[in-house]
């Protein structure tokens, strides 16, 4: 069958080979459409494949960032290993926390228990003698003390002293007990470097290092009457450090921290109780349990002081104005009344009650002293018989 002779059957039937021109044009934009969604579809198709790791496997890197170079035996280089780290290394391991329970009285007058006190002393002995603050302690009689390696064990409080803000504390002896060395607080220099050990705002913190100078020495804090003058540094020193140590580049203990000023706007001003005066103390609270002191029984006051309350004040005389004598003291038995003028004690020349203070602590209840005065305008000698001062 020739062409023209299909066409005519397929013409006969209702079809044709020959394409309609409407028709065509549905079937030309018909296969347009299908072309861009193969070409879309294939685009992404290939986007996707080319991200999946069994079509297209990544080459990973060799890459290592270096290790330090060590060889299992680390050694501090020179240029860090300061004389810092080395007294850190002596004295930290013997500085310890003191916890103590704080108590208070409920509406029944039961004694409960309200809170915890954390402060710093310092091991100075294998028999387990430590050194810290009396308000550390407070009246408590046993404490908890918490170890550089992390053990807590009880304390005992072998003895107090509120004037130096002194106490004593003993746990269980042992020759593995580390102990810091005490130093000479007498030939320290302002400027030289000081290192302040302890625990501020508690055992969370146990242990912290601050550096800074020796600021001045002999310093005295009208609100804190103790009974000798104080180291002052610029080493921080927070509530928690009490107790713990003031410490020279060469590893020895000079100082006790005990007080700093915390005041709006104040930085930099710690204080420390020379180790130097703190060796009598500490020796006569383990001895004693308390720290005996000889006695007059003056009220007096200095120029300044006599001022302040409106007492009349010789302006020709350097010394202390005897206010009142305490009865049946060492004072009330000499002839010594209010009115006169204290000016000097042994071959001490007097001009405040701190300087009389000074040289009583050099002497003990059964000593005799002698004392120079005024009396009337005339100066006078007389010798007393120190006793012992009351524990009040």
């Amino acid at each position: 069958m020739d062409r023209e002779d299909l066409d005519r059957e397929l013409a006969e039937k209702g079809g044709s080979m020959q394409p309609q021109n409407q028709g065509g044009r549905h079937t030309k934009k018909w296969l347009a459409a299908a072309a861009v969604v193969l070409i879309i579809a294939g685009g992404f198709g290939g986007y996707v494949m080319h991200d999946l790791p069994f079509m297209t496997p990544r080459t990973e890197s060799n890459y290592k960032v270096p290790e330090a170079g060590t060889d299992g035996n680390f050694e501090l280089p020179a240029i860090r290993n300061t004389a810092v780290v080395e007294a850190v290394k002596k004295v930290g391991p013997a500085v310890v926390g003191i916890t103590t329970q704080i108590y208070d009285r409920d509406v029944f007058n039961r004694r409960i228990e309200v809170g915890q006190s954390v402060g710093s002393g310092v091991i100075f002995d294998k028999k387990g003698y430590i050194v810290t603050n009396n308000h550390v302690v407070g009246d408590s009689k046993t404490v908890n003390v918490c170890l550089s390696s992390g053990e807590t064990v009880q304390g005992t409080v072998v003895g107090t002293d509120a004037s130096t803000d002194l106490a004593v504390v003993k746990i269980e002896g042992s020759d593995a007990l580390p102990v810091a060395e005490f130093g000479d607080s007498d030939h320290l220099q302002v400027g030289e470097t000081a290192i302040a050990i302890g625990n501020p705002l508690g055992l969370e913190f146990q242990g912290t290092v601050t550096v800074g100078v020796i600021s001045a020495l002999n310093r005295t804090l009208d609100d804190m009457d103790l009974r000798f003058k104080l180291i002052q540094t610029d080493a921080a020193i927070n509530p928690g450090n009490s107790g713990g140590a003031l410490v020279t580049a060469d590893g020895k203990v000079v100082g006790i921290n005990s007080a700093k000023i915390a005041k709006e706007g104040v930085e930099g001003m710690g204080f420390s109780i020379p180790i130097n005066q703190a060796r009598a103390i500490i020796e006569e609270l383990i001895q004693n349990g308390r720290v005996t002191r000889a006695y007059l029984g003056l009220y007096g006051a200095d120029k300044d002081l006599a001022a302040r309350y409106g007492y009349r004040w010789d302006s020709n005389v350097k010394g202390v104005l005897v206010m009142r004598i305490a009865g049946n003291s060492p004072l009330s038995l000499s002839g010594i009344r209010p009115g006169d003028y204290i000016t000097a004690v042994g071959n001490t020349e007097i001009s405040s009650v701190r300087d009389i203070r000074d040289v009583l602590d050099q002497y003990k209840p059964g000593d005799v002293l002698s004392i120079t005065y005024l009396h009337d305008g005339e100066q006078r000698q007389t010798e007393v018989l120190l006793s012992e001062a009351p524990q009040e």
